[in-house]
């Protein structure tokens, strides 16, 4: 990933952070995130009475000034915009009462985007199961943002540092979708925008020139040439050949079990699996904690932790900021980028 040399002293970004599930280690991570000295200005848009509770339970000084004005950065400060939570937030305990302060959260978080008074949205995490049972259909912060923002198509995108100071970028063709569903979904014009837009924003919001991306196969061995599965020969395989005559520079369909070897993955600059745990568990194996999900297609920078709500680690002091740190290291980055 490229790096800017201001990038850990943006005098201009503000950054519009979303603690996520109530219950969960979303608000602790804000609060642990306010212990730091910032070179950069956070506004988390959230319940304040929470935040302070959550803080009380921890151990940690926290003192809450408006999102207007200036914004501060000393440690133990956060500015915050306000979203009432309509009962009590217990650590742990989902409450589906509190699954639509969720989504308002998300919602003032995005319009500000919109508006331009926020340069990036990063979330914490949510609890899709307690938002459903509230009567929301809800498969996900990247369908979610895509819908309230106009955005036709998305692609999820996560990403890791690696030793020696490389990057492992893996994007997804298919999000949340139960597996049985993901064959029908590869479809020509499907995996076309898919790649149209992952090509598009390694460029604009990473600053990768010519972006080389490797691209997986649907079934074992890439098909072994039809034998096991034909959508390589019939959609990926064609796709990246005329993908390939108009200039992209793609590698593939290639077998997922050896995709992610050093080898393989020399000179590339992101992967692109055609399901949810086709690539993920290798990204998070090498890099959980300290990885950040991006999502690609909107017209707003949007970033996010790597990991779930922990519901039993919310309050107990226990729960790792490195996700969160790095969410917005990159949203600081794509800012620059952009």
């Amino acid at each position: 990933m490229n790096r800017r040399s201001d990038i850990s002293d943006d005098k201009s970004a503000v950054i519009a952070l979303t603690p996520g599930e109530p219950a969960g280690i979303g608000p602790d991570l804000c609060v642990m995130l306010a212990q730091g000295e910032r070179r950069h200005d956070l506004v988390a848009v959230a319940d304040p009475q929470l935040l302070e509770e959550r803080a009380r339970q921890l151990g940690l000084p926290l003192d809450i000034t408006a999102a207007d004005g200036d914004l501060p950065r000393a440690p133990g400060t956060l500015a915050v915009l306000p979203v009432e939570l309509p009962a009590p937030a217990v650590p742990g305990r989902l409450d589906p009462r509190n699954a639509h302060y969720v989504l308002q959260c998300l919602r003032r978080a995005a319009d500000g985007c919109l508006s331009g008074r926020f340069h990036a949205l990063v979330t914490g995490p949510v609890h899709k199961g307690v938002i459903n049972e509230a009567g929301v259909q809800f498969s996900g912060h990247t369908e979610f943002l895509a819908d309230l923002t106009g955005a036709e198509r998305v692609v999820m995108m996560l990403a890791t540092p690696l030793p020696g100071g490389e990057t492992l970028r893996v994007a997804l063709a298919t999000t949340h979708l139960p597996l049985a569903e993901v064959p029908r979904t590869i479809t020509w014009p499907h995996l076309e925008t898919t790649l149209r837009i992952l090509d598009r924003d390694l460029r604009r919001r990473f600053g990768i020139a010519a972006p080389r991306v490797l691209v997986c196969g649907l079934n074992p061995h890439a098909g072994e040439g039809g034998h096991l599965g034909r959508e390589e020969l019939t959609v990926i395989g064609p796709l990246l050949d005329a993908l390939r005559d108009e200039g992209y520079e793609l590698e593939g369909p290639v077998a997922a079990d050896t995709a992610f070897n050093p080898k393989a993955l020399a000179g590339i600059d992101a992967v692109l699996t055609m399901y949810h745990d086709q690539g993920l568990p290798v990204l998070k194996r090498l890099g959980f904690g300290r990885a950040v999900n991006v999502t690609l297609g909107l017209p707003i920078i949007r970033t996010s932790v790597d990991h779930g709500t922990a519901l039993e680690l919310a309050g107990s002091g226990r729960a790792e900021v490195g996700s969160l740190e790095y969410a917005i290291e990159v949203a600081l980055d794509m800012n620059n980028t952009d």
